[in-house]
């Protein structure tokens, strides 16, 4: 290497004490307030869509806030404690919006908005009266493709009229983070959700614990102190983006974790012609194939989450998408192989095995699916 080639990113896999004792805090909470019952019972309720008091019980310990500066009411952490957070929320299918409002909404506006939108905007995320989703997505949900938002602007005020698909989360936000169509140009809004002129519609999905939301909007107005000017929109929509792939990857390894622990203990117990089936060979080679599979992924995710804390842009590009298109098939494999190595049993809307392999065909089409990203790993890469 020559005197001034630029050194790799520097990321360390080894979590911190204060990081370790965050993880075991989350995993103890969730473990708590997100037992099977619970997030079955809020996944079938009609409303609100998510565990508000799980919600506030996050926001009363700091946790959604992680990525928020104190500046604005939040912990000034990096994207690497909220990772932790998100992995534990992955491990019980947690039923609260954080990848729509800790990760994708927070991003884009600390990525678009002024100082004086973002006091405004952060504290209530960071304290949980806020939440936040992001409608980016045209009805055909082409990423690559331009919003289905137009924006038209007349004087001080903004007319948005369109059709905005697969909102995460959109139909119990409380405010949204718009992407629209100005002419040639990209430019995002904060939108009450309530505001009048939206409509906001669920969607039928196969994962009851994430809801989505098609989001209408008819000649809906918006202040030009709501456009967020703080920086280009297309590139906090990117940073945005990024962050939801990194955080989904991160989801992946928790609930890949999560089967590989209770398919390795009903292993254990759970006995057939005289002796526990974990001692049969084809059942112990695929547990031990899992957690080859399961640490592959955690590196993966880890990695990506480390660099995107860094804010190693070019490493980044590489590590985000290589992230979420192995975890997407680690995690959609060890969910149907729980399926199978839980016999009879995991076959049943009783069992609770259905619920992540659900998470995992869905996930693996949230933000592209990996076909998409590798191509982008291709394009990038050259190959």
């Amino acid at each position: 290497m020559s005197a001034h080639a630029a050194a790799p990113p520097t990321v360390s896999y080894v979590l911190t004490d204060e990081q370790r004792q965050l993880q075991e805090m989350v995993r103890d909470l969730f473990a708590q307030r997100a037992a099977p019952d619970r997030v079955r019972e809020v996944m079938l309720a009609e409303t609100p869509g998510y565990d508000d008091a799980l919600w506030q019980e996050l926001a009363n310990y700091g946790l959604l806030g992680l990525t928020i500066p104190e500046a604005h009411g939040g912990s000034g952490a990096s994207f690497a404690e909220l990772a932790i957070v998100l992995e534990e929320a992955g491990r019980r299918l947690a039923p609260v919006p954080l990848l729509s409002s800790a990760v994708l909404g927070t991003e884009a506006v600390l990525g678009g908005a002024t100082e004086a939108q973002a006091a405004a905007l952060l504290p209530g995320v960071a304290a949980g009266t806020t939440r936040l989703a992001l409608a980016h997505l045209d009805l055909g949900g082409d990423l690559l493709a331009a919003p289905g938002v137009v924006a038209s602007r007349d004087g001080a005020t903004w007319h948005l009229d369109g059709t905005a698909a697969y909102v995460i989360d959109g139909a119990s936000a409380t405010h949204l983070v718009v992407a629209a169509r100005a002419g040639d140009d990209l430019e995002l809004f904060v939108v009450p959700g309530d505001a009048p002129g939206v409509s906001r519609t669920p969607v039928e999905v196969l994962d009851l614990t994430r809801p989505l939301a098609t989001v209408e909007f008819a000649g809906v107005e918006v202040a030009e102190e709501d456009r967020l000017a703080g920086g280009p929109a297309m590139a906090a929509l990117h940073r945005a983006l990024t962050a939801g792939v990194v955080a989904i990857a991160v989801e992946q390894v928790g609930g890949t974790a999560h089967t590989l622990e209770a398919c390795t203990a009903y292993a254990r117990d759970r006995i057939q012609f005289g002796r526990a089936i974990g001692s049969f060979q084809a059942v112990k080679h695929r547990l031990a194939e899992l957690l080859v599979e399961l640490e592959s992924a955690r590196s993966a995710a880890i990695h990506a989450a480390r660099v995107l804390a860094a804010g190693e842009r070019e490493e980044l590009a590489i590590a985000a998408p290589l992230a979420k298109s192995y975890c997407s098939e680690v995690y959609e494999r060890s969910a149907a192989d729980g399926i199978q190595l839980f016999g009879g049993i995991g076959f049943t809307w009783e069992h609770d095995q259905h619920l992540y392999l659900k998470r995992a065909k869905s996930t693996k089409l949230l933000l592209g699916d990996p076909k998409h990203h590798r191509a982008l790993l291709g394009e990038l890469l050259a190959l």
